[in-house]
């Protein structure tokens, strides 16, 4: 049998100028400023496995909020110092780290949100157990990597979750799904099974369609037809 993971908890060193943890290293809370809020899990994260995090406190009078994404950075070997107020942009051109904004309507005080890497390398973001949306589809693999967050702006606090309990994950949270555009690009459009699939949806990532009937499924319904998640724009794909 495998051995159980253990439960994610922040790193109790390697963390941000005005971070503060509890005695549980489960809840990371930002002092003062809206800035040097960097926080990173304890130990590596498995592909698919979600970083579950609940949003506990929300001040209006900043902009922005939690960044999220991982990093091949060991927390271990980071000193606290060395850290930059930022996560974005500073971090990520700094090191080998994957992160991103997540939206501001889905930190708001009390919601549930949870972010992981696919197989394919895409990282994925949900709120409230509705539908994933994609962040980022360049995390690289093939070396370990560990969450790190960004106590940022608006949020001002946040509680990590433990996603070691049983739990039963619908295919539609694990990433699969949101299969790699190189995948379905030259493959049959899914709603005229004529053109090619080159064309994916914004936010949700679905590239099965061709551009005319992607243009149309967002003027007529503005829905995925495949996730249902709300289309905001149309973009082709371009595949090196």
């Amino acid at each position: 049998s495998k051995t159980p993971l253990e439960t994610l908890r922040f790193h109790a060193e390697a963390k941000g100028a005005q971070v503060r943890l509890d005695s549980q290293g489960s809840i990371a809370s930002r002092c003062a400023t809206f800035h040097d809020g960097i926080v990173f899990s304890q130990r590596p994260v498995l592909p698919r496995e979600p970083v579950t995090v609940r949003v506990l406190r929300h001040e209006k009078q900043w902009q922005g909020g939690l960044r999220v994404g991982f990093t091949r950075l060991d927390p271990a070997h980071v000193p606290a110092s060395s850290l930059p107020p930022y996560v974005c942009p500073d971090l990520v051109q700094q090191s080998p780290t994957w992160a991103a904004v997540v939206p501001e309507c889905f930190v708001l005080e009390g919601n549930v949100v949870s972010f992981w890497f696919s197989r394919h390398g895409w990282l994925l973001a949900e709120v409230n157990a509705e539908p994933p949306i994609v962040l980022r589809r360049d995390v690289a693999m093939g070396a370990p990597l560990w969450a790190v967050m960004d106590v940022y702006g608006t949020t001002k606090a946040i509680e990590l979750l433990d996603n070691t309990l049983p739990r039963t994950m619908p295919s539609v949270l694990s990433g699969d799904f949101l299969r790699d555009p190189k995948d379905t690009a030259g493959q049959e459009c899914a709603v005229c099974f004529h053109d090619a699939a080159n064309t994916y949806l914004v936010p949700c990532g679905h590239s099965d369609f061709c551009y005319h009937c992607a243009w149309r499924v967002f003027r007529e319904t503005a829905k995925c037809p495949i996730c249902r998640w709300k289309i905001e724009d149309v973009a082709r794909l371009h595949l090196c």
